[in-house]
């Protein structure tokens, strides 16, 4: 059984949490403001004052930067006015008039550094979210914006870095309108909240962590935003807490019979009078449903309204309904990192990073 006593003995947390990771998750609102400074610095607004491109070209690597990538096309896609392509590597169409956007944590990639190379000396205008040593780089060294990490921490956490660098890309484009500056000041009131010291009832983190805990995340979107945010917190759960997650749009959800039907009974409760140690344990964890929501208006009500309506345990997270005034992008970017704090809780709690085990020390 998951030692879910320590997510609100904040002493235990503290000694468990060899490695710093919640003060590094809490450095999102930081992440931002580096980002936008390091992006004024090279004045990536002014070289990107090129008039409409004919293409945005996403590029997607392993890490927290496919996370990113995915949520900025799913942002984009209502009404971007030009084809936004998510691909691995650069197509072999590219050409002076398209602008390729990256981000990598790995300065060694040599397939990404390959594809950035070709797609400088075509004369693409390249965007690279990515260390400043290294082949990917010096790829595009002198011939493209390579906005470099100001603030150290875990790759696994570098998906407020690797956003607002498509969104300082977007925006310059005029692809995409949305509040940079604001993003920090949310993501700071949010990592604020999902402090070690708050209690689980009061801090919405650790509250998400004991409804996931020793359980199936069912994470289902109910936009596209909200489908690309589950992406990322299923890439979280797995990289912090060992926690693997289904991720789906509703509609593909509807669509699968047998695991909608669990979902909808909110799988079989476990006897609280289970001795782990010697009961033994048969079967997969019984699912926990989460319906994702980031952008409101019918359409997402409608969706609601529908999914509410056969799955009733299921539990909504919409952050608009918390956020006053706040755009989608600061709906996402805020749901994201609760998940983030959320999987460290878990993997505090679980042994899976830090010091601490799934069995409470003895206190004599």
């Amino acid at each position: 059984m998951l030692d879910d006593t320590l997510l609100d003995d904040p002493r235990r947390l503290d000694d468990a949490d060899t490695g710093g990771v919640l003060r590094a998750a809490a450095m999102a609102g930081a992440q931002v403001r580096s980002t936008i400074e390091a992006a004024t610095e090279l004045e990536l607004a002014e070289r990107l004052d090129i008039g409409r491109p004919r293409s945005l070209v996403i590029i997607v690597r392993p890490g927290a930067g496919h996370g990113a990538a995915q949520l900025l096309t799913a942002l984009l896609a209502p009404a971007c006015p030009v084809p936004a392509v998510v691909t691995d590597t650069v197509p072999p169409w590219i050409g002076a008039l398209d602008v390729v956007l990256a981000h990598t944590d790995d300065p060694y990639d040599r397939d990404l550094a390959v594809s950035l190379e070709r797609a400088a000396r075509y004369g693409a205008t390249v965007v690279l979210s990515a260390p400043p040593d290294g082949p990917v780089a010096s790829a595009v060294a002198g011939r493209g914006l390579v906005l470099s990490p100001r603030v150290v921490g875990p790759p696994e956490l570098a998906f407020p870095r690797a956003l607002t660098t498509g969104l300082l890309t977007a925006g310059a484009l005029g692809l995409l309108v949305s509040d940079v500056d604001g993003l920090a000041d949310r993501l700071d009131n949010e990592a604020a909240r999902g402090h070690l010291e708050h209690e689980a009832f009061v801090n919405p983190a650790k509250s998400l962590a004991l409804r996931i805990a020793d359980r199936t995340p069912l994470l289902w979107g109910l936009d596209h935003a909200g489908v690309a945010v589950g992406q990322h917190a299923a890439y979280a759960l797995g990289a912090h807490a060992a926690v693997v997650a289904d991720v789906s749009d509703y509609r593909q959800a509807l669509a699968r019979p047998a695991l909608h039907a669990m979902a909808a009974r909110g799988g079989d409760e476990r006897d609280i009078f289970a001795d782990p140690d010697f009961d033994e344990v048969s079967g997969a964890a019984p699912p926990r449903a989460l319906l994702l929501s980031v952008r409101s208006g019918p359409a997402t009500d409608e969706a609601r309204l529908r999914v509410g309506e056969t799955l009733p345990t299921a539990d909504v997270l919409a952050p608009a309904e918390e956020l006053a005034d706040a755009d989608d992008v600061a709906c996402a970017a805020v749901l994201a990192l609760r998940f983030e704090f959320a999987a460290v809780y878990l993997g505090l709690a679980a042994g899976t990073i830090g010091g601490a085990g799934r069995v409470a020390p003895l206190s004599l």
